[in-house]
């Protein structure tokens, strides 16, 4: 009788699983605690946290299930830290003849996994289904298109589900609400606070080992609470649902100074490690929509986040690898600012952005968009750098999902293929749905001079930089105009201006590895 090694991931906590279907009774289940995991990026300690704690609780729930079960812990003397390497020496400890498992999230390890599925060892890939979509479903509504747009695979998603339509025709009228999802931030609105979670021992224990490990790396663990079980996560989803959903539509674009939250939801963490499943998710919101508790701005908006863009960038990573990481469209060069990594800068709004960062391991869509992604899209960051940088700092940061974003969406790096024109923007845009520029000692009114916001002259010289690229996309026609009718002498003074800014930002080329090898900056919430 066949003997598999059912090897589970750290983002593959749910019972619902391939790698269980059709299980037989001699399995064994392998999940793996692994330097090599945690160290190939520098991850913030709270997302290395949540994998300790959750795999670890989850490691319980399977055992009470009835599976035999071998966890790997970081301190086992004969862990090898290595995944491969781990699930095989399991595999060969219990005379396991065949190992498992479900897609992981990075090309990485997939490619390694594929390359082993000759051994004598045979390895089995199986499709994970927990999504909307599989990489096979992307593909064939990819093939024979000029544009992979989002609007129009969204459309296709909702036809398919049903979610959120009224026969043939989509609830309200309409496919897209964001029109009225653009509201500023409202400096004299409360928002609602998220639960507290408790920690039991196995949490607590975790977060020591982590703390022990990787004592290193930002943040800290004094400032934990994310959902590490899934009644944790449930209990999240229910808060979200009651609290925040009717006002997430209006205020997803608006920046806080002194929100990390708003209403937001931060749900993404659970669902990309399997806490939560994207169905139950996005049903749970249609319900309060059809209930009259939410309003059809507020809850197609958020579905649109995970019924379209979610299961979108991951059908684009999986089509396009491996070759999509090398992008580099614009041929950016420069190294990540050291403010990165300590928020040890002047300018507010990205001061702020990177505290909340250090503190929470999260940012919402619109400060890492707007604020975090377009100063290095500004700077042309060099795609490398700031993927890396996004796929350490945040809790809910897999590849599959990371990449796109950042070298998609953010830094255009991609040449169009997920977004038609690059997101950048001035000093105004940060101001005006923000409240971080009253307390900046930079004015977003000025373009020169040492009171200007470096945002408003590194956005003219990035579209003076890239005009040979990017003059001749329609939808920049109109700021390409305001630049060719500027006086000469305004252009060289933000030419300038620019310059001397970016000059003195090179000075940090090598703050990242620094830090890397040194420790990463602390903040106490």
């Amino acid at each position: 009788m066949s003997k598999p090694l059912l090897l589970v991931l750290g983002d593959q906590l749910s019972l619902s699983l391939a790698t269980f279907k059709n299980a037989s009774s001699n399995a064994v289940v392998a999940l793996c605690e692994v330097a090599e995991e945690a160290r190939y990026v520098p991850h913030h300690i709270h997302k290395i946290g949540l994998f300790l704690a959750a795999m670890r609780h989850f490691a319980v729930i399977l055992r009470e299930s009835g599976f035999k079960v071998h966890y790997t812990r970081l301190d086992d003397a004969d862990n090898t830290h290595s995944l491969i390497e781990e699930a095989e020496r399991i595999a060969k400890l219990y005379g396991c003849d065949s190992i498992r498992v479900a897609r992981p999230g990075e090309w990485r390890l997939w490619d390694q996994m594929q390359q082993r599925s000759n051994n004598a060892l045979a390895w089995t890939l199986l499709e994970d289904d927990r999504f909307y979509t599989t990489p096979e479903t992307f593909a064939s509504w990819a093939k024979g298109r000029k544009q992979l747009r989002l609007e129009y695979f969204y459309r296709e998603q909702r036809k398919r589900t049903g979610l959120l339509m009224e026969g043939d025709e989509p609830a309200g009228g309409q496919w897209n609400f964001d029109h009225a999802n653009r509201e500023p931030m409202d400096a004299r609105r409360d928002f609602p606070a998220l639960p507290a979670h408790r920690q039991d021992a196995i949490t607590r224990e975790a977060l020591e080992d982590a703390r022990r490990h990787f004592g290193e790396h930002m943040g800290s663990v004094e400032s934990f609470n994310l959902p590490v079980t899934r009644r944790q996560a449930l209990v999240d989803l229910k808060h979200f649902m009651e609290h925040s959903l009717a006002d997430f539509g209006r205020y997803q674009d608006a920046i806080s100074d002194s929100e990390p939250f708003l209403c937001h939801s931060r749900l993404s963490a659970a669902l990309n490690i399997g806490l939560l499943a994207p169905q139950e998710v996005c049903e749970a919101a249609e319900q309060r929509y059809y209930a009259g508790d939410a309003p059809i701005n507020a809850v197609e908006g958020f579905v649109r986040q995970i019924l379209g863009w979610r299961e979108y960038v991951r059908g684009l990573y999986w089509t396009q690898m491996p070759g999509y990481k090398a992008e580099n469209r614009l041929n950016f060069r420069r190294n990540l600012p050291a403010f990165y990594w300590d928020a040890n800068t002047d300018m507010r709004c990205l001061k702020r952005a990177v505290e909340m960062t250090i503190d929470n391991s999260y940012a919402h869509h619109i400060q890492r968009l707007m604020i975090t992604g377009n100063f290095a899209l500004l700077c042309g960051i060099k795609p490398e750098a700031l993927c890396d940088w996004y796929l350490a700092v945040y809790a809910d940061a897999c590849e599959w999902v990371e990449l796109p974003n950042t070298l998609g969406m953010v830094l255009h790096a991609d040449g169009g293929l997920m977004g038609s024109k690059p997101y950048c923007a001035s000093g105004k845009y940060i101001d005006r749905m923000s409240d971080h520029c009253q307390h900046c000692r930079y004015s977003p009114k000025q373009v020169t001079g040492p009171d200007a916001c470096p945002f408003n002259s590194l956005y003219w010289h990035f579209l003076e930089t890239h005009a040979e690229r990017l003059n001749r996309n329609p939808r920049m026609k109109l700021i390409y105009g305001s630049l060719s009718r500027m006086k000469d002498e305004k252009r060289e003074a933000i030419r300038q201006q620019a310059e001397q800014f970016l000059a003195h930002l090179e000075t940090s080329t090598d703050y990242g590895q620094k830090l890397h090898t040194q420790g990463y900056a602390k903040r106490s919430s």
